[in-house]
């Protein structure tokens, strides 16, 4: 498949059914948190994804420019919320997408965000920005997935889905990797430009005359998380650390796996059982 034809593919993203259930228990309440509805979207890519598609939208006048879920809901208010948790409730579930176990995935991708989030600091770029781009950072391996599930088959048994190489053997395969299809996605969904652009060219940040810090903060990010998803040793780590990225961050492997930002999700006895 051709990557305009399968953009321009229809396809519903899964939610995390105990992420919806919270989140619709919380807007029943009277005086419902900002503070809680803000977290709970914020594990969630697919949440995460419609709710900024709908405060970019033209009709808030904002395209281009909402990076964030506390930024959107200043916007869209909770009636927008409540209206989108409940298609979400009744929509795709965690089985929706073959080849992809979606749990692992959504707690990857979770990784991914709170090591943006944190590595983005360090190199003062936009955390929010960096935190949303984590976490939609592999969207596009989903919508293949989804789109192209007898063609991505044979690739998954070859190199699965979190492997480091996945980019490069999806680009030798298809001509396109899950890092361009997410920014097609992006663009489609009128997210902001620096978004656009640091999905577009996370998997080879700097090449091509091409310089988006938050690309190469999300490659690093993502280097570190599909590590761990491996348990690679320290040997495998040194190898495979991309050095020519974290030189033009000012970034070494010690700053990298350094980071440990503070995850209130695991920190919180209200969403330890999610």
């Amino acid at each position: 498949m051709e990557l305009n034809a399968l953009l321009a593919s229809q396809f519903v993203l899964p939610s995390i059914p105990q992420v919806v259930a919270l989140l619709l228990s919380e807007l029943e309440q009277e005086q419902p948190s900002l503070m809680k509805i803000s977290r709970l979207i914020s594990t969630d890519l697919a949440l995460t994804t419609r709710l900024l598609q709908t405060a970019n939208s033209g009709f808030f006048k904002l395209s281009g420019k909402i990076n964030s879920v506390s930024e959107s809901l200043a916007i869209l208010g909770l009636n927008h919320v409540r209206t989108m948790a409940q298609a979400a409730a009744s929509g795709a579930s965690f089985k929706a997408v073959p080849g992809i176990n979606v749990k692992q995935f959504w707690g990857y991708s979770l990784n991914v965000a709170k090591l943006s989030r944190s590595l983005a600091g360090l190199v003062h770029q936009n955390q929010q920005a960096a935190f949303t781009c984590g976490l939609i950072h592999a969207v596009g391996e989903l919508a293949m997935h989804i789109g192209m599930a007898g063609e991505v088959t044979e690739l998954d048994r070859q190199t699965p889905v979190l492997d480091l190489r996945r980019a490069h053997v999806e680009k030798v395969a298809f001509g396109f990797c899950y890092a361009q299809v997410g920014a097609g996605l992006a663009r489609q969904w009128h997210f902001p430009q620096p978004i656009v652009e640091a999905l577009d060219h996370q998997d080879a940040p700097f090449e091509n005359d091409e310089y988006e810090p938050l690309a190469g903060v999300i490659h690093l990010a993502t280097w570190r998380a599909r590590a761990e998803e491996a348990h690679l040793p320290d040997q495998a780590l040194a190898v495979t650390f991309p050095g020519s990225v974290g030189e033009v961050l000012e970034l070494d492997i010690d700053m990298v796996l350094q980071q440990d930002p503070f995850d209130w999700f695991v920190h919180s006895s209200e969403y330890s059982s999610l």
